[in-house]
């Protein structure tokens, strides 16, 4: 039986194995986003359609074609990764006994200095607001009434705080609020150093600490996680108890990590006639294996941006949306199994993992998409969009070997596409198929190192293919990013989606018996929607209503075009995918965390028994 350090060790090293710092040159859809922050120990008090072909079918046993360090690797990833990851309870708890190799004292301008960090203060206001009364179930109704908020809401990481006061670190144990019933916000984001005295930064985990008069709850890259039962860490402890918590797991230099301190005066029974003020803030660097690991699922914050009535028929009043693993490097290309397994990719680390029906997180296959001597080149060079064909079996995008493959159900591989016309394709991005089988794919450049001026690439376009009968055809060239497709309900329109900054458009097409495409028109336009993100996954529920990750969270878009709402979860969502026994439960693949969403509606998937996908290594 492997031990608990031995594993640990390996999910590091599959967290970075391909090692150099990337984050400048990712397009932005790209980045991976950590939490956490830095600093050393000894304490140091430092501040902060219209061409077609005959795809080769190729098939070979799923092996990799690495060299014998890659192999190596590969096999100890069989060996130690079959067991379940460990869940980030116990991890919390090794933290909470150990010395941190580094900490930053957040109190001092040393400190806030070396995070470059800034940090920024606001009251709040008691308003009254509109709202709904309770229903028989317990609920929100439709019934109206009035009650209380205060604003600012102040926890999402690209709130604008460009206006608030500047404080001196050194002032934080200085007394703020009006007093009595109060409540106020602090927020600042750290940058992680590359080293802390002569402590590397790179791969720590990051605690944050912080004690406030009177209660604190604490908001990371706008994230509040809660649990049943749950004291401390992101929620109130105690009376002037410390808050303790992760911030940041196998961190990178110059990742940033958004912090907001939520402020509330006590006991609030008996408001006090005192004031709000932090004893102290620290950040913690402790050299401990970090990687993907399953979670309690627990709810965390989400809002629902709700455009038309219609959207309280999908999404309910009382939304949920709950954690179940986190500390990828970027996650995509979801689809759920009939057995209840769940798997997705992570293309930064060459992985698709399982989420098991009984919340265990496990690797299923590496490499997933590139094996190559110069895989170091590559930011994205594992498997992106994954699907299940009619007849169940496992269907990958392969971004760093240009291909689409299939694995058979006694384990075999089968190449399906790698290449048009002679030339190879850029890197197959997302996927779905008819239900006769005919398989329609995206191909941008986004797996390629240097992307649209990568000498790799040989097509002078990204195109959208379909492969029916065994012939792959080119079906459009419209877009300049094509990236999520998807299916209406009746199979008569295909929905693409454009990742491009300039042009954030879903276009939709109809779709002839022979797999060509044609009429196509632009379905939405999100460009000039605030974000920075443009067009990724796509998918579609039983009554044709379309959920788009764009620009800000999931836009729910209407069979007609109309945008109903949207679904603004802390992390950018990238990818989607219907599970649960009745397909109404949305996994949600955001950035480096894995989320649920129980919705009213169910989604269009993949039906048919999965086969035995356990072969494929």
């Amino acid at each position: 039986m492997k031990t608990r350090s031995s594993l640990q060790a390996l999910q590091y090293y599959l967290s970075f194995a391909y090692g150099a710092d990337v984050m400048s040159a990712f397009p932005l859809r790209k980045k991976e986003e950590v939490r956490g922050k830095i600093h050393s120990s000894p304490s140091l008090r430092i501040k902060p359609g219209a061409c077609s072909q005959k795809s080769p079918v190729k098939r070979e046993k799923i092996r990799s074609a690495a060299s014998p360090l890659v192999s190596a690797i590969t096999l100890i990833g069989i060996l130690l990764l079959s067991p379940t990851f460990s869940r980030a309870a116990s991890v919390d708890d090794t933290l909470a006994k150990r010395k941190p190799e580094a900490t930053v004292d957040l109190a001092t301008e040393e400190g806030v200095q070396l995070v470059k960090g800034e940090w920024l203060y606001s009251d709040t206001n008691i308003t009254e607001v509109e709202f709904t009364s309770a229903a028989a179930d317990g609920q929100p109704s439709n019934t109206a009434n009035k009650t209380y908020d205060f604003t600012p809401h102040a926890g999402a990481a690209d709130f604008d705080d460009s206006k608030w006061q500047v404080i001196d670190p050194t002032s934080l144990d200085k007394r703020r609020s009006a007093g009595k019933l109060a409540f106020n916000w602090y927020r600042i984001k750290i940058t992680v150093p590359e080293r802390i005295g002569n402590i590397k930064t790179k791969g720590s985990t990051i605690v944050f600490a912080t004690s406030l008069d009177d209660y604190a709850e604490v908001w990371v890259d706008g994230e509040l996680p809660r649990a049943p039962g749950q004291s401390g860490g992101s929620v109130i402890k105690g009376w002037n108890a410390e808050n303790r918590l992760i911030i940041g797991r196998g961190v990178k230099p110059g990742q940033t990590i958004q912090l907001a301190i939520f402020g509330i005066n006590g006991p609030i029974s008996n408001p006090p006639t005192n004031y709000i003020y932090l004893h102290y803030a620290k950040l913690e660097f402790h050299n401990v294996a970090a990687g993907p690991m399953a979670v309690t699922p627990h709810e965390v914050n989400v809002e629902v941006v709700r455009n038309d009535p219609a959207i309280d028929a999908i999404v309910p009043l009382n939304a949920k949306l709950f954690k179940l693993a986190e500390g990828f490097q970027f996650t995509e290309g979801p689809i759920w199994t009939n057995n209840g397994d769940f798997l997705f990719s992570d293309p930064n680390a060459n992985t698709i993992y399982k989420y098991s029906r009984d919340g265990k997180l496990s690797v299923f296959k590496t490499p997933s998409g590139y094996s190559g001597k110069d895989i170091g080149d590559y930011f994205q060079p594992g498997s992106n969009g994954l699907t299940l064909d009619p007849q169940g079996r496992l269907t990958i995008n392969e971004h760093g070997n240009h291909r689409v493959s299939r694995i058979e159900k006694d384990g075999r591989l089968t190449v399906l596409a790698d290449n048009f016309e002679g030339k190879r394709l850029n890197s197959p991005n997302d996927l779905v198929y008819r239900s006769d089988g005919a398989l329609f794919f995206t191909d941008p450049p986004f797996g390629l190192p240097k992307f649209y001026d990568d000498p790799r690439k040989e097509l002078p376009f990204s195109g959208v293919f379909s492969l029916k009968d065994g012939i792959l055809k080119l079906v459009s060239t419209d877009l300049k990013g094509p990236n999520g497709i998807a299916f209406s309900p009746d199979e008569k329109y295909l929905y693409v989606g454009n990742w491009d900054t300039q042009k954030k458009i879903v276009m939709r097409y109809e779709v002839g018996a022979d797999a060509t495409l044609a009429k196509g028109k632009v379905f939405f336009d999100m460009t000039n929607a605030p974000g920075e993100d443009a067009i990724d996954g796509i998918k579609v529920d039983q009554q044709g209503n379309l959920y788009v990750c764009g620009p800000g969270g999931i836009w729910i878009l209407s069979p007609d075009g109309k945008h109903l709402g949207t679904i603004k979860t802390p992390k950018n969502p990238h990818n989607l995918a219907w599970g649960g026994a009745d397909a109404k439960t949305l996994y949600i693949t955001a950035q480096n965390t894995l989320y649920r969403m129980p919705l009213y509606v169910p989604g269009i998937r993949p039906i048919t028994a999965i086969g035995n996908l356990s072969q494929a290594k």
